[in-house]
């Protein structure tokens, strides 16, 4: 079974930056497509960026176009979130999965823990 730890999250200034992170155990998911998603306090878990297994190409939401940017590094087995000029409105709980492309939803149906990011207006 592969599991999924994300890490990176803190608190973070409006316009600040933050790198995530998400590693995984157990097996490999270098071939699969990865997805970032996130859920606010009072809010559904929505999609935010997404990376191919096959030729790392991605796809983000549009809230976050621009600002985010999604990669991985098959060396060590970890996909990376790299957010900029963060807003208030991105405080959420962050969360990695197996992505399922064409319907941006997890391909697993199960989350890890996820890492909490704070933006302070």
């Amino acid at each position: 079974q592969v599991q999924l730890v994300e890490s990176g999250g803190g608190l973070v200034q409006t316009g600040g930056s933050l790198r995530l992170s998400c590693a995984a155990s157990g097996r490999t998911f270098n071939n699969y497509n990865m997805g970032w998603f996130r859920q606010a306090p009072g809010k559904e878990r929505e999609f935010v960026a997404g990376i191919s297994g096959t030729d790392s190409l991605t796809a983000y939401a549009d809230f976050v176009k621009g600002r985010f940017t999604i990669s991985r590094d098959r060396a060590k087995d970890t996909v990376f979130l790299q957010m900029n000029s963060l807003k208030p409105e991105d405080t959420a709980t962050y969360y990695c999965g197996r992505l399922i492309w064409s319907t941006r939803t997890n391909r697993d149906g199960a989350w890890g823990q996820g890492t909490l990011v704070t933006v302070s207006s």
